[in-house]
């Protein structure tokens, strides 16, 4: 599990095998290549290093932006809130975590949800945000998530889900982790209904989200260099005592394996959902 502050998370933000020591000192600078960055050069990319082609984070609310037609965006569940049920206090409370969160990312949690269309072709979206705790699933990205799903089904709309997380939310304990088969039921109601889900995963996909919808959809696709496994490879090392493949847990391991059904770069993004959207709107 991961509290979005704790041992998981700092696993993920470990260094890739390529990665420079000091790339850290500013989320400018390309853990790639070393090359620095002003803000509006790399939205002019995408977030994408122009040098390296190293795909930096990209919130939320900027990944719809890359994604969907211009105003089509109408946000659902917006809400929503985390409570407290457990009255978790680690260093400090949880309470005080998640305001902080809320301010910091201006978010009400780690997902965000609505309607949209990609190129015209109308669907439900369910975007998470590494930037809230993690990216960490507790009881409302849950929630989200499962009404998405329920929206869908009801409109016969195709689902796309955008995923990024350090794994379930400590805080939360059994609420946290029971959300794991109440999103898998969710998506089998949408199977049943005929209905598809595209499953994209970015840096990085971990934890209890890979292991229930990331991993789930019709058509799974990752962005290059992704870090997709259940634990981190650092984890995994200690834990078997074998040294690990370069490559192991990324996007382009997972793909040799099978696990992926491809690997888009994120210029290429849209115009790919556009398809899969189209295709499957045909059949």
């Amino acid at each position: 599990m991961s509290s979005g502050q704790g041992r998981v998370d700092v696993e993920v933000e470990s260094k890739r095998p390529d990665e420079p020591a000091e790339s850290a000192t500013h989320p400018n600078t390309c853990p790639g290549c070393g090359s620095h960055y002003r803000d509006d050069e790399l939205e002019q990319t995408l977030r994408v290093c122009p040098q390296c082609g190293h795909h930096f984070r990209v919130r939320a609310r900027e990944r719809i932006e890359q994604l969907v037609d211009s105003g089509s965006f109408a946000e659902e569940d917006e809400d929503l809130r985390s409570a407290d049920p457990l009255g978790f206090f680690d260093l400090r409370p949880y309470t005080e975590r998640l305001a902080e969160a809320e301010v910091e990312t201006g978010l009400g949690d780690a997902i965000v949800c609505g309607a949209a269309a990609i190129e015209a072709e109308e669907c439900q979206l369910a975007i998470m945000d590494f930037a809230f705790m993690g990216g960490s699933m507790g009881s409302v990205v849950g929630e989200k998530f499962a009404r998405a799903c329920e929206r869908a089904t009801e409109e016969h709309m195709p689902l796309v889900s955008v995923s990024a997380s350090g794994g379930a939310r400590m805080q939360e304990g059994i609420l946290a982790l029971m959300q794991l088969p109440k999103t898998i039921c969710a998506i089998d109601e949408l199977h049943e209904s005929g209905v598809v889900m595209i499953s994209v995963l970015t840096h990085p996909t971990t934890g209890g989200v890979l292991a229930s919808f990331a991993s789930l959809g019709d058509v799974v696709l990752a962005e290059p260099g992704a870090l997709m496994s259940f634990a981190g490879p650092r984890v995994v090392a200690q834990t078997t005592r074998e040294k690990l493949p370069d490559d192991f847990g990324r996007a382009e391991s997972n793909f040799r394996f099978g696990h992926l059904d491809g690997i888009v770069a994120r210029s290429e993004l849209r115009p790919t959902l556009a398809r899969l959207l189209r295709l499957f709107a045909r059949t």
